[in-house]
């Protein structure tokens, strides 16, 4: 397999050439600053993370997606606690298996149950779970996304635009008129 490269073609009249080249350098110490930005950004929003990444990251994720995709068919009013358990687990309790069904069903049975979590695991092979992924992901392209988190937001006006990465938070709420107005908290972060 070829190694990724990239081709930067730039002229200094260029504000987003400029940004372009101060991003693909921070690029090649992708590592280092992803785990320095993750930090940070926990920290700021209160979020517990494991300090170190975990061990074989990251992980293959196909199979939990299908099988999230499947709870949001047949639980979808317990998809939020759900993920909330699988995020745990991963970046808190530092799950190695959190993509094998064998690091994930435990997971699932805390908030579904047994039974549940085993009517999920046969869904997620069905042509009807794949198909929703699949639509899911490329519905996500097409609004723009090229990286996670994406934010599709529509405003009061009916105005809709994407929103890439989590420091972007800020530019989401004026998108939506939020008020940011407080003078400290979780809402001056934004």
């Amino acid at each position: 397999m070829a190694v990724p490269q990239i081709t930067l073609y730039v002229d200094i009249v260029s504000p987003f050439a400029y940004i372009a080249f101060h991003v693909l350098k921070l690029l090649l110490d992708k590592d280092k600053w992803m785990g320095l930005e993750r930090m940070r950004w926990a920290k700021y929003f209160n979020v517990p993370m494991t300090e170190k990444f975990p061990e074989g990251f990251p992980p293959k994720t196909l199979a939990i997606q299908r099988a999230l995709c499947a709870i949001s068919q047949r639980f979808p009013e317990k998809l939020p606690a759900v993920i909330e358990a699988v995020y745990r687990s991963f970046w808190v309790e530092e799950n190695t298996r959190i993509g094998d069904v064998e690091g994930f069903a435990p997971v699932f049975e805390t908030v579904l149950g047994q039974k549940a979590t085993q009517e999920v695991l046969s869904a997620m092979t069905q042509g009807e779970v794949k198909a929703a992924l699949t639509a899911n992901t490329d519905k996500s392209f097409k609004e723009g996304a090229f990286g996670l988190p994406w934010f599709q937001c529509t405003n009061a006006e009916g105005k809709t635009e994407g929103f890439w990465g989590i420091d972007h938070l800020g530019v989401v709420a004026d998108f939506l008129g939020l008020d940011r107005s407080r003078e400290s908290g979780f809402r001056a972060l934004l």
